[in-house]
């Protein structure tokens, strides 16, 4: 009615009743997580360095212990065990601690969210997740407790992407994959026991576990997710390919050359000492989502990654390739091979880079980016015809196809004012 303003209606009260006790309920469960965690975490800590900081022999060594093979050759490297020791011991603590800062910023901006408080409680256990590893494999008081933190982080982990991003089981039918899942990931002991022609049971359960997540996560972004939540989608998944990526790569060397997996060999220590800076960025691909702070910025952020990686990887091989090339070439006719190799191969990695970078670019945007590409090309093509364009019907006709073309609108209108030159003016031109 005129003069009357309509108030919105307000909910039940036992729906208020029942929402703030699932508020209450939730924010007290991540209040008691967050305690034990930090109890836990503090009280392995001991352990952790004693144990990083004894020399282990063969297949008794944890996930970060050194052999004395190793520790002979740290030391030849003027470092010594409690260095090492302290370093990964101030990795392991970054880690958490950025877990801690992005788990509490969630849980406060985002407390009506479920999706959100889920994140946050995973983010809890995510962080000393390598120290629970660590300590669960030695015996010692604090043993168990560091194996259930594992196991919850690891389901709690299957939980959030049989989700994300919209709190919901896409398809609905997923809930009971998730179930066993769950089981056979925080009870590996039982699978590791079963053997299918020397194959392990629980690593073929967790390949299936891993493609099956991934397959759901592709229909939901395909069929389900807005917009708004195929960015977020985006941000976690790749921050995560990219810190597995960069994972993978770092262990091949090891698998190709067996030198490199020796026992007395450092390149695996390095490997994980030098890996584990990436942790932290899983972290905050899940806060940047959850917070949808700057969630367009990934379309950007990928475009550069998929033209600077091939670019980085192609010229590094270039450049390898063209110096060992070089050197057997020169060996025999001049003295100083060596250097005027590396001097030729350097200057024709500076010639290469620009062409190369504009061919990988141009190859990322017509295979990933073909809207954009096309509407990229239309824009410059109409710009190209603007300058020699001057007859005013025409160039309203080329105005709409563009727009129509690259934007794709369900109408479009275009005005021309009256001119002082033309006849009675003109009125307004409309084409849908």
């Amino acid at each position: 009615m005129d003069g009357y303003s309509t108030l919105p209606a307000m909910p039940p009260t036992g729906a208020r009743h029942s929402h703030s006790r699932w508020r209450l309920l939730t924010r007290g469960g991540w209040v008691t997580l967050v305690t034990c965690t930090l109890g836990i975490c503090l009280a392995s800590l001991p352990v952790y360095l004693a144990q990083l900081q004894t020399p282990c022999a063969g297949s008794a060594c944890g996930f970060e212990q050194l052999t004395s093979a190793q520790v002979g050759r740290l030391t030849t490297l003027g470092l010594s065990l409690g260095e090492y020791a302290a370093y990964s011991a101030a990795v392991a603590l970054t880690n958490i601690a950025v877990c801690l800062a992005v788990s509490v910023v969630i849980a406060l901006r985002r407390p009506e969210d479920r999706m959100a408080l889920i994140v946050a409680l995973m983010l809890v256990t995510l962080g000393p997740l390598l120290m629970s590893e660590s300590v669960a494999a030695s015996p010692s008081l604090w043993q168990a407790p560091n194996q259930y933190l594992s196991d919850l982080c690891v389901a709690l982990l299957l939980l959030v992407f049989a989700l994300f991003p919209t709190g919901r089981f896409v398809p609905a039918w997923m809930l009971w994959p998730v179930v066993v899942m769950t089981i056979t990931s925080v009870s590996p002991a039982a699978l590791a026991t079963l053997k299918i022609h020397a194959v392990n049971l629980g690593f073929v359960v967790f390949l299936v576990e891993a493609a099956l997540l991934v397959l759901v996560q592709l229909y939901r972004y395909r069929r389900v997710s807005s917009p708004l939540q195929q960015q977020q989608t985006k941000w976690v998944v790749f921050v995560f390919a990219v810190v597995m990526t960069c994972w993978v790569i770092a262990f091949v060397p090891s698998l190709v050359l067996p030198v490199l997996a020796q026992p007395g060999s450092l390149y695996l220590p390095v490997v994980i000492a030098v890996q584990g800076l990436t942790l932290p960025l899983i972290p905050i691909s899940f806060g940047v989502a959850m917070l949808h702070y700057r969630l367009w910025d990934i379309d950007a952020l990928i475009n550069r990654t998929l033209v600077y990686g091939p670019l980085t990887l192609t010229l590094t091989v270039v450049y390898g390739g063209l110096v060992i090339g070089l050197q057997a070439l020169l060996r025999g006719l001049i003295r100083e091979d060596n250097a005027l190799a590396i001097v030729l191969s350097t200057l024709a990695i500076v010639a290469l880079l620009q062409p190369l970078r504009r061919r990988l670019q141009a190859l990322v945007d017509r295979r990933f980016y073909r809207r954009k590409y096309d509407a990229a090309r239309t824009v410059a093509a109409f710009s190209a015809t603007l300058r020699e364009e001057m007859d005013l019907d025409q160039l309203r006709v080329l105005v709409l196809a563009v727009v129509q073309e690259t934007l794709q609108p369900a109408h479009a209108s275009l005005w021309l004012p009256p001119s002082p030159w033309r006849e009675g003016g003109d009125a307004p031109r409309t084409a849908g």
